[in-house]
């Protein structure tokens, strides 16, 4: 759809995109790496100041209604502060807002920073439309024809797709699911927050818009053997069969709780982002009860399918995938969920440890392995 590429710094059609981040106009921040799973339009306004980019939003916005949170989400990057941020606060939504390029990165990065246009990406974020301004059948009417051409986000492959989800039943015996619930309603649990990378350093934060869910971490020395064993003889050589990766480390012994108490959930992120994760490979999901509704998992850029693991079975799948956990809407659902890894990712975590805040916990490199050090030693040589 048009330019195979734009400018010398352009995309090209049909290749993923550089991820970004941009602050939005009024508060908060856009990250292009969560916006996956829908239809994502980057149009490229210049300056406010300039009457053609007020004409050709407004010419835009005559297919507003096509801009739906889980079909087509619509961006506007303008190249300067706006006089009056309201004409663009007033059009921001769910499923439509305007980032902050004020020194023109994103622009440079997209072609657009001699021509403005709109780049329409799929929902893996691959480009798959570039439309300049100066197009010969007009900006505006062309992208409007683009969109409405646009397919529901599970049909955008043309056929149904499966997420790469390994789903493993009887990973933990049922005894050790019933012991880890009890171990968690007698302790109770604390809010988990998630992992935000604060001036470089990577902190957690609580936003119950974004998260909900309660955890508890299990340090009990028994329960932690137990945990580790029947993960090393039940899981570690699936993972390592069916994803040719052989897991050394598994970072965290939590039970996590969702509520539907409290709307417990889980919105859409990826789990090696920030720094204090980078090292994460693949995240494990073991269900240690079944008597919930809803809380399952769907990972946006394959559709909107749900994965759930049977009771005391394991769901794995890259850390690298952006997932999200849907609300439980009855009961609680507990769970064991950890992150596997090898040796060169645990080398990694250590050399992350300055770039950690100071209130969070150091690595310690003898902290989790998963198999004793002679076996160790074996399973490398």
């Amino acid at each position: 759809m048009e330019d195979t590429r734009s400018g010398a710094s352009g995309i090209v059609l049909g290749d993923p995109v550089p991820w970004f981040s941009a602050p939005l106009i009024g508060e908060g921040s856009f990250s292009l790496s969560v916006a996956a799973g829908r239809w994502v339009v980057l149009s490229f306004l210049g300056e406010p100041a300039n009457a053609r980019a007020e004409q050709e939003l407004a010419e835009l916005f005559r297919c507003a209604e096509l801009f739906e949170e889980e079909h087509i989400t619509f961006y506007g990057v303008l190249a300067a502060p706006p006089d009056d941020p309201a004409p663009y606060l007033r059009r921001s939504g769910a499923a439509t807002a305007f980032l902050a390029d004020y020194d023109g990165a994103i622009a440079r990065t997209f072609g657009a920073a001699d021509m403005p246009r709109t780049v329409v990406l799929d929902p893996m974020l691959r480009a798959v439309a570039n439309i300049p301004w100066d197009h010969s059948d007009g900006h505006a009417e062309t992208v409007r024809n683009v969109l409405r051409s646009l397919p529901a986000v599970d049909d955008s492959a043309g056929v149904a797709l499966t997420a790469p989800v390994l789903v493993l039943p009887r990973v933990f015996d049922f005894s050790l699911c019933d012991t880890l619930v009890r171990f968690y309603d007698q302790i109770g649990g604390k809010d988990s927050g998630f992992l935000f990378d604060v001036e470089g350093k990577t902190t957690k934060v609580v936003d119950y818009r974004l998260k909900r869910r309660n955890d508890l971490v299990v340090a009990h020395p028994q329960l932690r053997e137990a945990i580790r064993s029947q993960v090393v003889r039940r899981l570690v050589p699936a993972i390592e069969r069916f994803f040719q990766f052989q897991a050394t480390r598994m970072d965290r012994y939590i039970v996590a709780c969702y509520d539907s108490a409290v709307g417990g959930h889980f919105y859409r992120h990826r789990d090696n982002v920030n720094v204090g994760a980078q090292h994460r490979r693949f995240a494990v999901s073991i269900n240690l009860n079944k008597d919930f509704d809803g809380c399952d998992l769907v990972l946006p850029e394959f559709g909107s399918r749900t994965y759930r693991a049977p009771h005391g079975g394991a769901l794995v799948f890259s850390c690298g995938a952006l997932h999200q956990v849907t609300p439980v809407t009855r009961g609680q659902r507990y769970a064991f969920l950890a992150f596997l890894y090898g040796e060169a990712d645990a080398a990694l975590r250590e050399s992350n440890n300055a770039r950690l805040h100071q209130s969070a916990a150091q690595y310690a490199v003898e902290s989790d392995r998963l198999f004793p050090e002679q076996t160790l030693t074996q399973r490398a040589g």
